[in-house]
């Protein structure tokens, strides 16, 4: 299997902004967010599918979910949630969970605008805010 961009990005040829970073996992912000602070978590063992995952880093995964998700709603207070996501569609080669404050169904279901380029200079503050 060749390398996906999320292990591009965990090799850090890549760019990206990331808020948490341990030995089984990384969390990095979505360049294309569709509410601010949306956040993807992988593991570093690049997997087709989630379930492909030896059991460790699976668990390791879900504990990265579990600090990224109590940092989003610490940091983002007026959110109702932080809802999770798993689909695998939108990344080949290399399972995922997003991370995303929402205060509706219509929030969440948002389409990202893939033609703009990312803000840069607002993500990196953003990660500096929510970085561990």
């Amino acid at each position: 299997m060749s390398d996906s961009i999320f292990t591009k990005i965990i090799k850090g040829e890549i760019p990206s902004h990331k808020i948490y970073e341990d030995e089984k996992t990384l969390a990095f912000l979505d360049i294309h967010p569709v509410q601010a602070g949306q956040t993807v978590v992988v593991p570093k063992q690049q997997a087709n599918f989630i379930w492909d995952l030896e059991t460790e880093d699976y668990q390791a995964l879900m504990s990265t979910v579990q600090k990224v998700g109590q940092r989003l709603r610490d940091a983002f207070p007026d959110k109702k949630r932080i809802s999770v996501m798993i689909v695998g569609l939108d990344v080949d080669d290399h399972a995922h969970v997003v991370l995303i404050p929402v205060d509706s169904f219509d929030e969440f279901h948002k389409t990202p605008d893939m033609e703009t380029d990312p803000d840069h200079a607002a993500l990196a503050e953003l990660a500096k805010k929510l970085a561990f």
